[in-house]
């Protein structure tokens, strides 16, 4: 059997996708059809074949529709938030001077390489009811201070906010490669027609970013499917549950209630989900090149 030279570059590659990828996956699943707690991790007889038990507990618990609803909504909301701010800076990059374009890239990329934990602790002082600068910089104005973190109706806002913050840096960057990626005869044919700043940008230059404004926005999706430090480090999934993530409740059910083999079936209930955004994102971005 004569095997192709290609393979000895992939196999390293492929090894490590099995051990690290395809091997943990097949044993979350196997996990999550069982009923594996603090028992069984203690003495493997007590470990009991459970089925989709698991699952069905988790189709009858509120507390797992409450979670899904809190991350839907805050890849729903954060996610165009975060990839419009990024393309809005990137634009806005693009239009400055090479040495002014070098600064602000920078400087917009920082809170990108700084710990999540550490910005969520900032923030949190940020969003403080008394002590915050927030509320200090609406009582400047002559508004009423609120209750960022302990109010249900604001706290997600306010992570949303973090995030968008925290991320669109990385982002930005990419856009920033896409645009200068387009040929500049295209804006000047565009100009020779009379063509207005917005028209470019809506007749030039967000076509000719559709591959890469669909690489970020399912980058984008798929990070904030994993929503878990900002809640867990600012508001423990509270006020009343309206922060708590399905990423948190698999912590939460996994280490703190030692239930792993419930942890491992919202392990793959999210991996399904992640992976049904994902092909639907695919299937929509496609259809809309083919459109154009």
């Amino acid at each position: 059997m004569r095997i192709h030279p290609a393979a000895g570059f992939l196999a390293p590659a492929l090894a490590a996708l099995l051990c690290f990828f395809a091997l943990p996956v097949l044993a979350g699943l196997a996990l999550s059809l069982t009923d594996f707690d603090l028992y069984a991790l203690a003495d493997l007889r007590n470990l009991r074949f459970a089925g989709l038990e698991n699952y069905a507990r988790l189709a009858r618990d509120p507390g797992f529709w409450r979670a899904f609803a809190n991350t839907l909504g805050f890849v729903v909301v954060g996610g165009p938030l975060s990839v419009g701010a990024s393309l809005g800076a990137a634009l806005l990059l693009c239009a400055r001077s090479a040495r002014a374009q070098a600064f602000f890239r920078t400087v917009y990329f920082l809170p990108v390489v700084t710990t999540l934990v550490a910005v969520a602790v900032v923030w949190r002082f940020l969003y403080h009811p008394r002590l915050g600068l927030l509320n200090r910089a609406l009582a400047a104005l002559g508004l009423p201070g609120q209750d960022w973190l302990g109010d249900p109706a604001l706290a997600m806002p306010a992570l949303i906010a973090l995030a968008v913050w925290k991320n669109f840096g990385f982002n930005m960057v990419i856009f920033v490669a896409g645009l200068q990626s387009i040929p500049e005869r295209l804006y000047e044919a565009a100009r020779l027609d009379g063509a207005s700043r917005w028209q470019q940008l809506r007749h030039v230059t967000l076509p000719s970013l559709g591959p890469t404004l669909a690489f970020v926005a399912l980058m984008t999706l798929v990070g904030h499917f994993q929503l878990f430090a900002e809640p867990y480090v600012m508001t423990q999934g509270g006020p009343g549950d309206s922060t708590r993530s399905i990423v948190l409740l698999l912590y939460e059910q996994g280490f703190r209630w030692w239930s792993l083999g419930e942890a491992a079936a919202i392990a793959v209930v999210l991996f399904a989900i992640v992976v049904g955004a994902t092909l639907l994102s695919r299937v929509r971005f496609s259809a809309r090149g083919v459109a154009a």
